[in-house]
């Protein structure tokens, strides 16, 4: 699958949208939502797409 981290599997995800109006919440249709991936070269020369948190995650190990 190409919209999937490769490190933790995060992946797309539905999700709602709520609308305050007047004083009721107007029903919106579903959104789906992508996780913010990004290329990344591993240590040992392997290019993968992982997701921000896990570049983060790496970085602060100094792996």
């Amino acid at each position: 699958m190409a919209n999937q981290c490769e490190i933790c599997k995060k992946k797309s995800m539905m999700g709602r949208q709520y609308k305050k109006l007047m004083s009721k919440y107007n029903p919106t249709p579903k959104k789906r939502k992508y996780p913010n991936l990004q290329k990344l070269t591993l240590p040992n020369g392997k290019k993968v797409l992982a997701c921000t948190k896990c570049i983060k995650a790496l970085s602060k190990t100094g792996v």
